[in-house]
């Protein structure tokens, strides 16, 4: 049960980094970096030299008329594969141990199997990825199948080492955390909505959108789930309105995350074994307003538009760690 319990923590840990690095990818415009799944090219790692090069843009000629052969941004969509196929190796290493421990009393079955469903889906959702051309639809539902690995692992995570039992004022406020994670779980969707669809700089400006308190907007267009396939999205394809809708609706959730947890925070805060969770999730909250802000008044920083992926993969995990710490039963 120990090396399994490091195995969980070890996971919740690759899979942020997963997280994070699968953000890199797609905000260098790398997530087309190579045309195939599971190799790149045809090849097990990517085109580095000329000659790869040659050999890679005459076999794949019908995709570099489209764009031409990119060794970096092919190294970074391979190093986001393999670090994920990592990820998903020791989640069936860890699906195995519990499964051979099934008659331990203390060690989780249904989870890690549950997890490592979701992890085989995730492989099929990332092939999507890249076959549909980025399409918003598959991209968002992989980064929500990201999201939900994490917060799943985690749990296993806090399950195998957290065993006190919540007293019966942390127990109380357990609906009302449930809130909370919902409306950080919709942000999140919005948020991959926003940059599936690269919305991100269509207000470059804050608190006002292109100068004005509520610019023109085309919400039937900028949340159409579905247009067919055989289109490329790379860049995007809707016109600056359906932009700002898009924009606009990642804008106006957050005031109501922030209210939700606000207030959330007011009533953890009296339960004295919740205070530093409670603490650590408004700290959390701030950093992610304050990254998203200097988003659109800096220009979408790469480094700060990736930190804005993690921060909102820690936020989910406080919802996660306080969920647990109310749980209604003992693990």
């Amino acid at each position: 049960m120990k090396i399994f319990r490091r195995l969980a923590w070890i996971a919740t840990g690759l899979v942020l980094f997963v997280i994070v690095a699968g953000a890199w990818v797609r905000l260098t415009d790398a997530g087309l970096g190579c045309p195939d799944w599971p190799g790149c090219y045809g090849m097990v790692t990517w085109p580095k030299t000329p000659e790869h090069i040659e050999t890679a843009t005459r076999e794949f000629s019908e995709h570099t008329i489209a764009r031409a052969v990119d060794s970096g941004k092919a190294f970074r969509e391979m190093a986001h594969r393999y670090v994920a196929s990592l990820l998903g190796l020791l989640i069936v290493v860890m699906a195995v141990m519990a499964w051979r421990n099934r008659r331990d009393p203390a060690q989780p079955v249904i989870l890690p199997m549950s997890i490592l469903a979701l992890v085989i889906f995730q492989g099929i959702l990332g092939m999507w990825t890249v076959t549909l051309l980025l399409k918003p639809a598959i991209v968002t539902a992989h980064l929500i199948g990201g999201m939900a690995t994490g917060a799943l692992l985690f749990w296993l995570a806090l399950k195998t080492t957290w065993r006190d039992t919540p007293s019966l004022p942390a127990r109380a406020l357990h609906p009302m955390i449930w809130l909370g994670f919902a409306v950080v779980s919709v942000q999140i969707v919005l948020g991959g909505w926003v940059s599936t669809n690269y919305a991100a700089l269509a207000c470059p400006d804050f608190p006002t959108c292109t100068g004005a308190w509520w610019p023109q907007t085309n919400f039937d267009e900028g949340f159409r789930i579905w247009r067919g396939v055989g289109v490329d999205y790379e860049g995007g394809v809707l016109d600056q309105p359906a932009r700002v809708a898009i924009h606009m609706a990642h804008r106006l959730w957050a005031i109501v995350v922030i209210g939700v947890l606000a207030w959330l925070f007011a009533r953890l805060i009296r339960v004295e074994e919740l205070r530093r969770l409670a603490v650590g999730m408004i700290g959390v909250l701030a950093v992610q307003v304050a990254v998203g802000i200097y988003n659109v008044v800096g220009g979408l920083p790469l480094a700060n538009a990736v930190a804005h992926n993690g921060v909102a993969a820690l936020l989910l995990f406080a919802m996660v760690a306080l969920l647990y710490r109310t749980r209604r039963s003992p693990a």
